[in-house]
């Protein structure tokens, strides 16, 4: 009887604590469930400050490009003579049109930091992502495709590869009198693509000889169907990270230019034109050079860090 009530009571702890095992071997499942290359990319962007602090400074520099009216009331094209240059900037006075003094011509150098943001901004952003869709494509097509098709459009980045890009983007900006936004961005992405060409080729011939694609192609899918759900996705992560590193550059290159007087011009307002403007009363005004300029620095710092932490949660080597 001792027995039978032992092996009773027995029986009914192991159908209590059954169920324990299972969920435990769950949980470890659910907690070793292997993470994609961008699932395990995110998890390691999380755990980066230089992520985070990179990503606050390009959000805050966003807002500032969509709502320049929330940060200042003053027109940057407003000039009153009777905002002397050599006064010094107030810098108590913040968000306020003296904040940053004035420049030669009375405007608040505040108010055109603020609105020059976004010119910069669209420059960067409009290059970025159309040599990313040019270069992308054609750098896909030729590692994809090889022969005679690799071979024209290896010839082609070449050729470009040997213009330099800032003597060529004058050259090009020489030849317009009205030069906007879209001139810019369509004048320095003509020249810009080339290194988005050579990376995605580069990931692509990589990324065919994998056995998924092998396995696909052997169940008949389609060129378009491997292309675009096989290959790409896994071509993807250097393009990114050449394409995010390279923004900065962009940036810089339209100040460069601007501030030649062969980039953006009046009225748009440039970070560059008022760095070109304040370079003629260094000693007299320095602060009408040193705040655009600060900004752009900023901007470009923010953009670069940003690269560098994605190029090291993509490249599994770098961690």
């Amino acid at each position: 009887m001792p027995d039978a009530t032992k092996t009773t009571t027995e029986a009914a702890v192991d159908a209590t604590a059954a169920p324990a095992p299972a969920a435990a071997e769950g949980a470890t499942k659910e907690q070793g469930k292997p993470r994609s290359l961008w699932g395990d990319a995110w998890f390691d962007l999380r755990h980066r400050p230089m992520f985070w602090i990179s990503s606050i400074l390009l959000l805050l520099l966003l807002i500032v490009a969509a709502f320049p009216g929330l940060f200042t009331g003053a027109d940057p094209r407003d000039g009153d003579l009777t905002n002397h240059f050599l006064t010094k900037p107030e810098l108590g006075h913040f968000f306020q049109p003296d904040w940053f003094g004035y420049d030669g011509q009375g405007r608040s150098i505040y108010a055109r930091v603020v609105y020059g943001t976004r010119a910069s901004i669209l420059v960067g952003v409009g290059v970025t992502a159309t040599v990313t869709l040019v270069g992308g494509l054609l750098g896909m097509l030729a590692g994809y495709f090889g022969g005679w098709l690799d071979s024209i459009i290896s010839r082609i980045t070449d050729i470009f590869f040997g213009i330099p890009f800032l003597l060529g983007a004058m050259v090009v900006l020489n030849a317009f009198t009205d030069r906007k936004v879209y001139v810019v961005i369509l004048a320095l992405a003509f020249l810009g693509w080339t290194s988005i060409c050579r990376v995605m080729r580069s990931s692509v011939i990589t990324a065919k000889q994998a056995d998924y694609v092998t396995a696909a192609r052997a169940l008949g899918a389609g060129t378009s169907r491997i292309l675009f759900r096989h290959v790409l996705p896994n071509a993807l992560a250097p393009t990114i990270v050449v394409a995010t590193i390279a923004l900065g550059g962009y940036i810089s290159a339209e100040a460069t230019l601007s501030f030649l007087g062969l980039g953006l011009a009046d009225p748009t307002i440039s970070w560059g034109i008022d760095i070109a403007e304040g370079s003629q009363a260094i000693r007299d005004n320095p602060h009408a050079l040193l705040f655009p300029a600060g900004m752009l620095s900023l901007t470009v710092f923010a953009f670069i860090m940003l690269g560098d932490a994605v190029r090291d949660a993509l490249d599994p080597k770098l961690r």
